[in-house]
């Protein structure tokens, strides 16, 4: 019969220990002892080990991204998408004349793919996205159809 070894072994508790005093973030703790971080998170809390601030108000994280107002809001995204609808519907093909590799693509160029991934001729469109968004004016009706546009391309 084989013996069930424990997760947590004396010896893996004082690691523990001594990686949380170091300051160490619970997924490096898991690393270096060879556990999940989950693990290690249910662990802290059952020996009531936390990094809580010294008056038991949590942190908050800060935002990452850039200056404010750099993304739309959500207004203004369904201001955007009124305007793209509002707009004459035609069936001419949209021009990707601003084609782009994936090492090329950033925030200021359209991100929907043209092609097959791994095909020789795979890029994306490259065009100049509506404001914040992802996709040019042509590929942003593509990409979010309304209810009666669904409908009729799957019908």
């Amino acid at each position: 019969m084989i013996a069930i070894q424990p997760t947590w072994t004396p010896e893996r508790v004082e690691q523990l220990k001594s990686y949380f005093e170091a300051g160490l973030s619970c997924r490096d703790i898991a690393v270096n002892i060879g556990v999940s971080r989950n693990a290690v998170i249910g662990k802290l809390s059952r020996l009531n080990l936390s990094h809580s601030a010294p008056d038991g108000k949590r942190r908050l994280r800060k935002k990452k991204s850039g200056a404010p107002g750099e993304r739309p809001t959500a207004k203004q995204q369904l201001a955007l998408l009124h305007a793209v609808y509002d707009q004459k519907a035609d069936d001419a093909p949209i021009v990707s004349a601003n084609n782009c590799s994936l090492l090329e693509l950033s925030e200021q160029r359209c991100r929907w793919p043209i092609n097959t991934p791994g095909a020789d001729d795979f890029c994306f469109c490259g065009n100049t996205p509506l404001g914040g968004m992802p996709y040019c004016s042509g590929h942003y009706r593509l990409a979010y159809q309304t209810g009666s546009r669904q409908r009729a391309a799957r019908g």
